[in-house]
């Protein structure tokens, strides 16, 4: 267990892999921490890379400062981490929010991107009228009252079925209420349409087929903004393809990752 101390906050990161590999940093979803990569990492390449993981404000076991959160807030937190690793050159894996971090962090530090990969992800998600509800609710009922609706959009039927499925409803609503809020405040108020459209480093889009939060549609328009930009899709998964379906998250990630040199 690793805590960086950068001040203001103060949060929990984790490093697997090869020590001196060349670096990959994993930034996870609303509602989510940093477990929600265990099973991809463990498919990833053991050799010649390192796979950074951490919580973000409000979630897991980093820090909970008072909502509402800014994206420029969640940016600089990630990009103060990375310098408190000396971390430079990597590709940065984002998933929903942490992909809007992504594109936050190459646009502002492109020395610490060297590639991305926006995943179930949106340059903007949903209004903030949406947005504004979803925190009315959690602000009255705490994150439980939205867990069965989130669960839906999260995952699809068949994996709702499944054993492993009351572990991430379990982690969601487990997730400090005012973190959740904070994080809402954030994708509320970013359109990244203009930054990203002005990016120009390689780009995986990765969306899921049932993903009712991020569609499909959504992720390819969004990397369709970086030129040269790839995409794919994971059939049968939902907003969280990487807990779904880890062999194919970790197969395509492999593959982008090589293409790269990295």
């Amino acid at each position: 267990m690793h805590i960086a101390d950068l001040g203001d906050i103060k949060l929990h990161y984790r490093i697997d892999g090869d020590p001196d590999g060349a670096p990959v940093v994993f930034s996870n979803s609303l509602g989510t921490d940093l477990r929600l990569w265990d099973q991809v990492i463990d498919l990833l390449p053991k050799t010649g890379l390192r796979f950074i993981r951490y919580d973000k404000r409000g979630h897991g076991l980093s820090e909970c400062t008072p909502a509402p959160y800014t994206m420029g807030t969640l940016v600089r937190d990630v990009e103060r981490l990375m310098d408190h690793l000396d971390v430079r050159g990597a590709i940065f894996v984002g998933l929903s929010i942490g992909g809007m971090i992504a594109q936050g962090l190459a646009a502002k530090r492109l020395d610490l991107v060297r590639a991305m990969v926006l995943s179930n992800t949106g340059a903007k998600i949903a209004t903030r009228e949406m947005w504004a509800q979803r925190i009315e609710g959690v602000e009255t009922g705490g994150i439980e009252a939205l867990a069965d609706a989130t669960m839906q959009r999260w995952f699809s039927d068949a994996f709702r079925k499944t054993d492993a499925f009351a572990a991430w409803r379990n982690m969601l609503v487990r997730q400090p209420a005012e973190g959740y809020i904070g994080c809402s405040h954030t994708i509320s108020g970013t359109d990244f349409m203009s930054p990203t459209s002005a990016l120009r480093l390689p780009t995986l889009g990765i969306a899921g087929s049932e993903d009712g939060s991020t569609p499909p549609d959504l992720v390819r328009e969004t990397v369709g903004l970086i030129p040269g930009s790839q995409f794919h899709l994971i059939r049968g998964a939902g907003h969280l393809p990487c807990v779904e379906k880890p062999e194919e998250y970790a197969q395509v990630l492999t593959e982008f990752i090589h293409a790269q040199a990295h």
